[in-house]
């Protein structure tokens, strides 16, 4: 009888051992075949993602650049801003725009910030002569929508930007209390992402200033 017993427990034992080795199998293919679906995902549309982003970023530099016909693409070198040979990498973030007579119109400068959500990326054209912003675009922002995306949306806040002084600095104003050309009004109800965009301006253009 107690043979028996233990041959039963035996078989309950490699039973249950065997449904478990099982399992482990299973899940292992099932989590094997998902990373390969994720992978190939993935190299499937990474360069969908980048061409889309360059696409962005094209029409971006010409929004923000009136009368811009062509641009190039400048990196710095020795202190100084120099056109990129090649294709430009992910660390280039200076376009210089020129019109139809290749005449320098100005600058796109792609700036980004630490807003409310996350990092918030614009794209800024800036008249270096006159130091002045011509245009504003923002390139990737993941503010709360209807609060934050009016950065985005509000035609007021971005009418600040078709010429907006940088000097002495850009100063952010209560709406309707912009007095001087370098004050920038908030967004009521979106304070912290207009706030962002000036304090990115700010902090952009003063890495930049002396060179530019």
């Amino acid at each position: 009888m107690d043979t028996v017993e233990k041959k039963d427990d035996r078989e309950v034992m490699h039973s249950q051992e065997v449904g478990s080795s099982r399992l482990i199998l299973t899940l292992g293919m099932a989590g094997l075949l998902a990373g390969l679906i994720i992978s190939g995902v993935n190299l499937y549309t990474r360069p969908l993602i980048k061409a889309n982003k360059e696409q962005a970023l094209t029409a971006a530099i010409y929004q923000v650049l009136p009368g811009c016909k062509e641009f190039e693409a400048l990196e710095w070198e020795d202190d100084r801003l120099e056109p990129v040979s090649g294709d430009p990498g992910p660390e280039v973030n200076i376009y210089a725009g020129f019109d139809t007579t290749e005449q320098l119109v100005g600058l796109a400068i792609v700036l980004e910030e630490p807003g409310f959500q996350d990092v918030i990326q614009a794209i800024f054209g800036y008249e270096p002569h006159d130091k002045t912003v011509i245009g504003y675009e923002v390139l990737q922002s993941k503010e709360t929508p209807g609060l934050g995306d009016k950065i985005i949306k509000n035609q007021e806040f971005r009418s600040n930007f078709d010429a907006l002084a940088t000097t002495p600095r850009i100063v952010g104003v209560k709406e309707g209390e912009k007095s001087q050309s370098n004050e920038v009004e908030m967004i009521t109800g979106a304070t912290i992402s207009s706030k962002t965009i000036v304090r990115m301006l700010n902090n952009g253009l003063g890495r930049y200033r002396e060179a530019l």
